[in-house]
Parts: C-alpha cells; structure tokens; sequence
C-alpha cells in the first residue's frame, strides 16, 4: 500500500525509523541513476564514520559519604581505635560502599552517501547526499559534516544535497530563503557560489531535480518522489508506522488538520 502523503512522509522522520529509510534511499538512488548515465561513470556508495557526543549525557555521581555510608551508632563513644587516630592523625579505613553509575558513553555513527565517479580518473564528479539527523544538530555529525561539504564546495565537485528532515538546524546557504519543510540543493562546481534550492512543504510532492555531470554530458533528472514511494511500498512501511499517533517530531498546527484528513482517508482504505 502506498504512503498516504503526496511527498514525503513525516512518519518516517522517526528517529527509530530513520536510518533504515535512509539506507533504502541511498541504495535506491545508487541503482536509478546508473542506468541513466554515460558508461565513463559509476556510481559508489561510500561511507563515513565518526563518533558522536551522546544527546543525553549522564552526569557521573562523586558518592556522598554522608548519605551513603553505613549507619552509625549514635552514641558520643568512639572506638579506640578511632580516638587514636584522631589523636595521631592517622586516617581510618572508609567503609563506603561504591555506587554503580553510567558512563556517557559517545555513539560510533556510520553514514551512507554516494559519489559519481569518472572511471577513467577516479574523479568524483558529483557527490549526493541524504542528510540525517546527526547533520542538523550540534555536536561532531554536523560538524564532520561541514567539513565535508567545505571541501566540496572549494573542489571541482557538484554537490547534491537532500534535506527530507523538518527537524533540526537547515544546512547554511545565503540570501533570503523561504521557509520550507524540506529541501533539495544542487550546487554546480561552475556555477558557484551560486546555486538551486528546491524548498517544498510536507504537503506538495517532492520535486524532480536535475544531475550534474560534465560539461557537455546529458543531465538525466532524478525522480526522488518516485523513488521513495517505491521504497515505501517494497519495505512495507504502512506495517511499521502508526499513523493513529503524531509524528516525530509533529507537524505544524497549520499543517494538522490536513494531515488528519490523508489519514482518515488512509485509514478507511486501509
């Protein structure tokens, strides 16, 4: 059964969902583009790896011998032992038990992306890639990130970015953007540092958006709509979602009621 929405599905911005739709998608997209491109190129899914800070640290406790020591006695009466120590100034074995606690403990995050490259060289001519939730916020997967996109945009390399999560802090571009739920970047290494910028809502389909390649070489159009609906109904995803509970995270109040009459309508069909 296909997706109830008619662009991108919010339901699989879950972050329990995520990372399979992401891998679906990229070997989706690895497997369309070939066909639609000169044999001089191929397309490799490549990978990178980083550690993460995690989103929730727990704070290491320091025992407090006071609340966590064994009870005493009451009574004034010391020991022997203990007054001459005090007296000597030798200090006395602590009987303090130790606390269990948790370490914060930094997450070992793989993320997938493609690369068309030029057989003949080895030169990545374009690099795509499909943003996860590491990429949008603070901390080292945005950072890695970064890195990675400044060295695209200061090479020879297209740049094809796909941002299909509402959450999170948009990738930086200038100029008056409008607001928009997601968004599709095509950066040309000739045309920088200008560029195209598909903005769309969670309520229009996602647009069609052209490959760059070589100078001279034909541009074949990704169909990403097409693409994901495929991944949608081959993974079953109507199975794995509960549309009867919000998103995650939630849409817009603007954007609820609307959303609420796709999934009535789904629910009936279903």
């Amino acid at each position: 059964m296909p997706s109830p929405f008619p662009g991108m599905d919010p339901y699989l911005e879950n972050s329990e969902l995520w990372p399979e739709v992401h891998h679906r998608l990229i070997t989706a997209l690895a497997d369309s583009i070939t066909p639609l491109i000169p044999e001089q190129y191929r397309v490799a899914i490549e990978k990178r790896t980083y550690l993460s800070e995690p989103e929730n640290s727990v704070v290491v406790g320091i025992p407090d011998v006071a609340v966590s020591s064994p009870s005493r006695s009451t009574s004034t009466e010391r020991s022997p032992l203990t007054v001459e120590a005090r007296r000597t100034g030798v200090a006395t074995a602590s009987r303090t038990e130790p606390i269990n606690v948790t370490m914060p403990m930094p997450a070992r995050v793989r993320e997938s992306y493609l690369e068309i490259r030029e057989v003949a060289t080895g030169y990545v001519i374009t690099a795509i890639e499909v943003l996860s939730p590491t990429n949008k916020r603070s901390g080292e997967g945005r950072q890695a990130y970064e890195r990675k996109r400044q060295q695209i945009l200061a090479s020879v390399t297209h740049l094809v970015e796909i941002d299909l999560l509402r959450g999170g802090l948009p990738m930086t571009v200038l100029g008056e953007i409008p607001k928009s739920d997601y968004r599709i970047l095509v950066s040309r290494e000739d045309r920088r540092p200008q560029a195209q910028l598909y903005a769309f809502s969670v309520r229009e389909s996602i647009p069609s958006f052209p490959l760059p390649l070589r100078s001279g070489d034909t541009e074949p159009r990704v169909e990403l709509q097409v693409l994901l609906n495929e991944v949608y109904e081959r993974a079953r995803y109507n199975l794995a979602v509960n549309y009867a509970k919000p998103p995650v995270p939630p849409l817009k109040i603007k954007d609820r009621d609307w959303a609420d009459k796709l999934l009535g309508d789904f629910k009936f069909l279903a």
